[in-house]
């Protein structure tokens, strides 16, 4: 096989990873959203893990934008961001703090810009936004404990849906793929790892407490 058709391959590979992570994570959260308003129930999900999760996304968007990384791969952070703010209002919403989620929707705007600002100093120095990224990977582990750990004290899955942490899973080793082909960045390709595993973790608790749901019933 010559160097073309080497090449070719690979940017055939590339697309479709970046081309069906994307499309995943447009709906990924969704799932859970539509659960969750059909039960009306936030039991066995976790307000920390969302909030760790959010900030994990920030810091890794801005990483990548800073060292020019290709827009392809981590387009899908802005619809992740806006789902999960939704899912995080909605929690809020049925736990019965509706007064504590009309306010946080009137202040996000301005939590959005300082996190925003903030993001802008990481860039200041290179040391800095590197120092950032080894921080989101154990920010981002630590947003997955916290979800096991909800879902070992409740016991009850019911709420949680399987089929948004399949897609989470997926979109995590696809990403681990894009990453080998583009940047191969050590500490990119080090969450994407390390998420991909957390990530089947929670699927795989998920599932086990599911079908011991079911089988009680």
């Amino acid at each position: 096989m010559n160097v073309e058709a080497v090449k070719m391959s690979r940017d055939v590979v590339l697309f479709s990873l970046n081309l069906s992570t994307l499309l995943a994570c447009t709906v990924l959260k969704l799932p859970q959203i539509a659960l969750l308003t059909r039960t009306k129930s936030p039991k066995g999900i976790s307000v920390r893990a969302i909030v760790l999760e959010l900030s994990g996304y920030i810091v890794l968007t801005t990483y990548e934008m800073y060292h020019e990384y290709p827009l392809a791969t981590y387009l899908e952070y802005p619809a992740l961001i806006a789902q999960d703010t939704v899912l995080f209002l909605l929690i809020l919403h049925y736990s019965g703090n509706l007064r504590q989620s009309l306010v946080y929707s009137l202040i996000y705007p301005l939590r959005l810009s300082v996190f925003v600002g903030g993001s802008q100093l990481l860039t200041l120095k290179s040391w800095i936004i590197d120092s950032a990224m080894s921080l989101c990977t154990v920010i981002s582990a630590t947003s997955r404990f916290a979800q096991l750990q909800c879902l070992w004290e409740t016991k009850d899955a019911g709420q949680v849906s399987a089929l948004s942490w399949a897609m989470s899973t997926y979109t995590c080793m696809a990403r681990i793929l894009t990453t080998v082909l583009t940047s191969g960045d050590l500490k990119v390709l080090l969450r994407f790892v390390v998420m991909t595993t957390l990530n089947g973790w929670v699927l795989a608790t998920v599932v086990f407490y599911k079908r011991n749901g079911q089988k009680l019933e």
